[in-house]
């Protein structure tokens, strides 16, 4: 779930568009868990008034971007075009699919790279070979990052002050009973992400669930995108993700570096 909605109004920048900030609020309020929306949760989520919410819903609406049944508000398919935007200006997502594609063929497991947008994570290219979690995932999807091991092997490599940064707004919240929700003890798990290279996170996100993520260490030293490996805990333990999954995401990892 995307993290709490906000606008900053401390911006002095005349060059800054107020008005275009809260629209892509008023999209970002619909996700996964709250696809139909009242005019009323639309103004609470994103902390405008029921004024303002009214007239970019219903501008949404007349451009064909959501649809109105009376009461709920929702996102038609069009929406998709504003992704596809970026899917279609960048070639990441195609550079890194075919290696998500074979690391699922030799492991049977799902494979997936995503980026850090915010405090969370942003999935740019997927490969499934069956639903392991109780939500499905796909290209466009989101996760909070400090739960997951894609988030913190991107995490881990960001510059001092940027994660100092990221570790005094972010609130850990916890998905399961075994989800770190103590900052120091989070500060200690990237830590050892960031001198084993790897980070796992075992029933964290979700009860059944384990990952390992390997950063992508681009040619000028920074880390944008990560790759996993996700399967059923219960049929893969973390140490043996360690062993048969480890060395085929490392691979692809290095190979992509000179290529992004």
């Amino acid at each position: 779930m995307p993290n709490e909605l906000t606008i900053d109004q401390s911006s002095g920048d005349r060059d800054f568009v107020a008005s275009l900030e809260k629209g892509l609020l008023v999209i970002e309020a619909f996700d996964a868990s709250r696809p139909r929306l009242t005019l009323s949760d639309v103004a609470k989520l994103t902390g405008i008034t029921r004024a303002a919410a009214r007239r970019y819903l219903l501008t949404l609406t007349k451009l064909n971007y959501a649809e109105f049944d009376g009461r709920y508000f929702s996102l038609t398919p069009r929406i998709l075009r504003l992704g596809y935007a970026y899917l279609s200006s960048t070639s990441l997502s195609a550079q890194v699919q075919p290696f998500l594609e074979r690391i699922s063929e030799e492991t049977g497991e799902s494979s997936s790279a995503a980026v850090l947008d915010g405090d969370d994570i942003v999935y740019i290219a997927r490969s499934a070979t069956r639903r392991i979690m109780s939500i499905g995932l796909g290209v466009g999807s989101r996760l909070p990052a400090h739960c997951t091991a894609l988030g913190r092997a991107i995490l881990a490599f960001q510059p001092e002050d940027e994660f100092q940064a990221y570790l005094q707004r972010v609130r850990l919240e916890a998905r399961t009973p075994k989800t770190i929700t103590d900052k120091s003890a989070f500060q200690h798990a990237l830590e050892a992400t960031c001198a084993q290279g790897y980070a796992i996170v075992n029933e964290e996100l979700e009860y059944g669930l384990c990952s390992i993520a390997v950063p992508v260490m681009q040619k000028n030293g920074k880390v944008t995108i990560a790759l996993n490996l996700s399967a059923q805990a219960g049929r893969v333990s973390a140490e043996e993700m360690e062993g048969r999954f480890l060395p085929l995401l490392k691979s692809a990892s290095e190979t992509l570096r000179y290529m992004l």
